[in-house]
């Protein structure tokens, strides 16, 4: 639907049609992914009958401020970055797959890839590496 949308802004050239429709859908997914972090319920179909054994109190706490360090982690990062961090290490995409989503080369996206992490790495303390 929203290549639909968008279409009357697509410029009539043949060869350029693939990389925007890759753009829309990498803002689709980072949308997803932006609006899934923000909603912190957890729908089930059911009521569940009990407590869920699976998991301890300590491995869900453990959990949760994982989760935490990680968002704050990511917020640090610019959001051409994230985009790139989702895409390529959440989402699977190739580098060349990528680069086409985000409008770069795919060289591009490797070395913004790596400047990501290596802020992220500077951004741990040696107490908080796993």
């Amino acid at each position: 639907m929203a290549v639909l949308g968008a279409i009357s802004r697509y410029g009539d050239e043949p060869e350029s049609f693939l990389p925007f429709v890759y753009g829309i859908a990498a803002h689709k997914v980072a949308d997803h992914y932006r609006r899934a972090g923000r909603d912190r319920s957890d729908p089930a179909a059911d009521v569940p009958d009990g407590i869920d054994l699976g998991a301890s109190p300590e491995q869900q706490i453990m959990a949760a401020d994982l989760r935490e360090r990680l968002e704050r982690l990511l917020a640090t990062l610019a959001p051409r970055q994230r985009e790139i961090l989702v895409l390529r290490l959440i989402v699977g995409l190739s580098a060349q797959e990528t680069a086409t989503a985000v409008g770069l080369t795919p060289t591009a996206v490797r070395v913004t890839q790596h400047r990501a992490l290596a802020k992220l790495r500077g951004a741990l303390t040696p107490a908080e590496w796993v």
